[in-house]
């Protein structure tokens, strides 16, 4: 019996001897995991090499935060008010790289806002020419203030009708909220309020028309009726 009962006690000591000694292991392996885990880097792409580092340097403040704590809401209004971006991708790649691809808005135009020239995104927001130096298409010039956004609905429309975007010269918006479109080939349509897409099927059967080769002027203002004229 007396065996049995300092057997026990060997075992109580042992048990207690290893809980204490486990314990500071352990708190020392949660510092090591939470340091690990600690984000060194940021990788961004999609944008120039220019543009990527701008993307990088605002989010330098997420550097050394935990990679298990970062969210996406963390990068949402930063990305949102970079007007190059037009969407994004996150990805986390364990324990410690952040990855973000951006697409790039398409540039649709160009616009002159207070004097200074400005790309048209498909985002709908106005992009600084100097902040993209090289581009190899021209693209069509848009006269007059307007809502950008509708801008780039009016291109959609365009995309959908027999009239081809790479065709337009310019774009001219007038405050009653409506476009007049002049083609690379002289032809000036003037669009009424609401541009739905048989507006532009009319007015490319009137322009492929041996007819009406002479008439550079399409107007479709007024509803049920088609003005054609010289000038």
């Amino acid at each position: 019996m007396p065996q049995l009962i300092d057997k026990n006690l060997k075992l109580f000591f042992y048990l207690i001897l290893f809980l204490l000694l486990s314990t500071p292991i352990t708190k020392k392996e949660e510092i090591k995991t939470k340091v690990i885990a600690n984000v060194n880097d940021i990788k961004v792409i999609g944008l120039s090499g220019k543009n990527n580092f701008k993307v990088y340097e605002s989010l330098k403040f997420l550097l050394n935060k935990n990679i298990f704590f970062i969210k996406k809401d963390d990068f949402q209004k930063i990305l949102n008010k970079n007007n190059l971006v037009e969407s994004f991708s996150i990805k986390k790649i364990y324990p410690n790289l952040i990855k973000i691809q951006i697409k790039q808005t398409e540039l649709l135009a160009i616009t002159n806002q207070n004097n200074k020239k400005f790309y048209i995104g498909s985002n709908g927001k106005l992009i600084p020419i100097n902040n993209i130096k090289v581009l190899n298409k021209k693209l069509p010039f848009v006269y007059g203030k307007s809502n950008y956004i509708d801008f780039v609905e009016l291109k959609k429309i365009i995309d959908k009708s027999e009239l081809k975007f790479e065709e337009i010269e310019s774009f001219y918006y007038f405050p009653s909220n409506r476009w007049d479109i002049k083609t690379k080939d002289g032809f000036l349509i003037k669009l009424p309020e609401k541009s739905m897409i048989n507006y532009f099927k009319l007015a490319e059967l009137i322009i492929k028309s041996k007819k009406f080769k002479d008439k550079k002027v399409i107007d479709l203002r007024i509803s049920k009726n088609i003005i054609l004229s010289n000038e």
